[in-house]
């Protein structure tokens, strides 16, 4: 069933000189102004809109795109201030207003916050929170498998790395050791569910698995091929010398050597790796 904050393809039930009536079901019709038609539109014709209040309170239809919808995150520029909050540019004619009581912080125009967009239960109007910690809880159950591709938005960092929003949903975190590239807070990114750990949190992945072990295997072959087939390094090594080494944390050098141990390319022995003379060129 529609509702308010969300996008649907609805059929337009009638026409007039305002503009489209959209069959919203329980909502009723509700109007798509002349304004926002992309064709000359007709009776039973189905089109996408996004459904919203209008400044008067009514209920709207439109063709404009949000860039982010009711139960979404989104990084939104700040345009003015009012006696009410804050008014957000959210891509639409009317703009998304942040109540003081929702900023985590005071929002200055020009500058841009992650906010959770949501029905206001006092009146029904889409709001934004920039308090997004609230909407967000690690205990909450969830069916992400390791290997699934998820969309994720930069939210902050710690001394691990960088916390991500999973598919506007859940926490995760993307390890700065792994990361390769410059991060910004509400960067947009897809992503890799990399481990689902015990307690139900979640580590996250810029790159497929399959991808990062065979950049990592490669990269210690490489190693070993220019070093005469041996690299002084082993699972008790010290993690800056491995990371000096090979560009990668002391975890993923253990699988990759584990790896390639079992395919029997290489030798551990106490004095570090040996590459097979059979794995030779």
């Amino acid at each position: 069933m529609p509702s308010i904050g969300n996008s649907y393809i609805l059929r337009v039930a009638k026409t007039t000189h305002q503009g489209a009536y959209m069959d919203a079901e329980d909502l009723g019709e509700i109007l798509l102004p002349r304004k926002h038609w992309p064709h000359e539109l007709a009776a039973d014709e189905h089109l996408k809109v996004f459904l919203y209040h209008d400044s008067e309170s009514r209920p709207v239809a439109t063709t404009q795109k949000p860039k982010a919808e009711v139960g979404e995150f989104a990084y939104l520029n700040v345009v003015s201030n009012s006696d009410y909050g804050t008014f957000l540019d959210w891509g639409l004619d009317k703009d998304l207003l942040a109540p003081f009581g929702e900023q985590h912080r005071p929002m200055e125009v020009g500058h841009a916050y992650l906010v959770y967009i949501y029905l206001n239960k006092a009146d029904g109007r889409i709001t934004a929170s920039s308090k997004v910690e609230k909407f967000l809880d690690d205990e909450a159950p969830h069916d992400f498998k390791v290997g699934q591709s998820v969309e994720l938005i930069i939210a902050n960092s710690t001394d691990l790395g960088f916390k991500a929003i999973i598919d506007h949903s859940h926490w995760g975190l993307l390890y700065k050791d792994e990361v390769k590239q410059r991060l910004s807070f509400g960067d947009s990114k897809t992503g890799f569910i990399k481990f689902v750990r015990s307690d139900g949190k979640i580590d996250l992945s810029l790159r497929q698995a399959q991808e990062v072990r065979d950049k990592y295997t490669k990269t210690v072959l490489k190693y070993l091929e220019d070093h005469d087939g041996f690299a002084a390094a082993h699972d008790k090594s010290d993690p800056a010398i491995i990371q000096q080494m090979f560009g990668m944390s002391k975890k993923a050098f253990k699988k990759t050597v584990g790896g390639l141990y079992k395919q029997r390319i290489i030798t551990i022995q106490p004095d570090g790796i040996h590459l097979n003379e059979s794995s030779e060129n």
